[in-house]
């Protein structure tokens, strides 16, 4: 396989040099998130982004004898179907199909679909480039099969890659769009786990695939709620046997549902932001798992129809001029730290924009801010809504998680 791959990565090599290569009258927005969050499979074409596909029959594969699909509660955005003798088919629409192969056995000749991906277990020199995944295998107690990473030490602010990095047991090994190839091919790459980034750069996803690596893309970031982000730990769960542990965990998670029955509808509205560099606001369009996590801690999202026409992606481009008249009178305002470097006070954000002195949260000192370690904590991300609830209740803020008050 090795000098399989070596040579595929000649050729390619060879090939890129000759250039082949919230609604405040709205009483009823935790319902409606509730709703959301329990979505059934004959919404999904309104409300999913992942063009998700459970009503879909299980592929008939020949030569394997299907048994069973993969219980999903939450999730949109992918399926799972076992077969006797171990082999399990993921469908991820929009991304690709799978087939994973036990250890030892060979896949079928005459796959469903012709760009079926073969993914052969057991898996433990993965490529992990998606790296709101890491919390997956971290949850999976995995992180030892993660060997190569696309993030460097600088660029985690979760515990386990930092510290896997620190002792060598993990290598940064280029980011997605410029990978160390030879590195992959030395270090026999089982699979480079992706986010859809690596759609931008479709010459990385194919020169992986010539060097014979699975390329798995990860669209968990698209679930409109915050449990359907959570439950692609059983995806993981699959491609590493460990579906016991990815159901055991997913159910500790569901367990902050139960809290959220005494979450009562505060009326309070809330803005959730970053800002570019060019000065322009970046929001998250109306249906999106974050503006649903806000009504389930009992807020509204401010914004009650937003938006992005033409793009599957959450976040949405808007003026500061645009942003004001929408959010200047909103209880709350939430700073997104994930994207941009966090603000150390109020000032220095009212030094990004002077019309910020006029917004209402600014004069009431309800500026908050979500640090950076929440997107890398895909796992965990549900205590976000924990955490809005103290924002808006003035709840005891020693047990907030992601969230803090900007300037304390």
């Amino acid at each position: 396989m090795r000098i399989k791959r070596l040579f595929a990565l000649t050729l390619a090599t060879a090939m890129i040099f000759t250039g082949c290569a919230s609604d405040k009258n709205n009483t009823s927005a935790k319902k409606e998130a509730k709703t959301a969050t329990n979505t059934t499979s004959s919404d999904i074409s309104e409300v999913s982004d992942n063009s998700g596909n459970k009503n879909n029959k299980a592929p008939e594969i020949e030569g394997l004898t299907y048994q069973s699909a993969m219980d999903l509660k939450y999730a949109e955005g992918f399926n799972v179907y076992y077969y006797e003798g171990g082999y399990k088919y993921i469908d991820i629409p929009l991304s690709g199909t799978y087939l994973i192969v036990p250890e030892g056995k060979e896949a079928p000749d005459n796959l469903p679909e012709s760009d079926t991906q073969v993914i052969k277990q057991n898996l433990s020199q993965i490529y992990l480039a998606a790296s709101s995944a890491m919390s997956f295998f971290d949850a999976l107690d995995a992180i030892d099969t993660v060997t190569m990473t696309g993030t460097n030490t600088k660029g985690w602010y979760i515990d386990a890659p930092k510290e896997a990095l620190a002792n060598g047991t993990m290598k940064y090994t280029g980011k997605y769009s410029e990978p160390d190839y030879e590195m992959l091919v030395d270090n026999d790459c089982d699979i480079a786990i992706e986010s859809t980034m690596i759609l931008h750069a479709p010459e990385v996803q194919e020169m992986l695939m010539d060097l014979g690596i699975p390329v798995f893309i990860d669209r968990s970031s698209y679930e409109l709620s915050a449990f359907g982000r959570i439950e692609w730990i059983k995806i993981y769960g699959a491609l590493l046997n460990k579906e016991e542990e990815a159901d055991a965990f997913f159910k500790e998670q569901e367990k902050i549902l139960d809290n959220m029955e005494e979450y009562e509808d505060t009326g309070l509205t809330v803005a959730f932001f970053s800002i570019n560099s060019d000065g322009s606001i970046v929001v998250r369009k109306t249906k999106d798992f974050i503006p649903n996590m806000i009504a389930l801690a009992g807020g509204h999202y401010i914004f009650d129809n937003l938006e992005n026409p033409g793009s599957n992606s959450a976040s949405v481009n808007i003026s500061m001029e645009d942003f004001y008249d929408q959010v200047v009178d909103a209880d709350f305002i939430v700073y997104n730290a994930t994207i941009e470097d966090p603000i150390s006070s109020v000032e220095s954000l009212i030094d990004k924009d002077e019309l910020f002195k006029e917004f209402k949260a600014v004069k009431n000192n309800n500026v908050w801010q979500v640090d950076k370690t929440w997107y890398q904590s895909t796992a965990t991300v549900a205590n976000l809504i924990t955490d809005f609830n103290i924002m808006l209740t003035g709840k005891d803020t020693s047990k907030l998680t992601f969230l803090s008050k900007v300037g304390e």
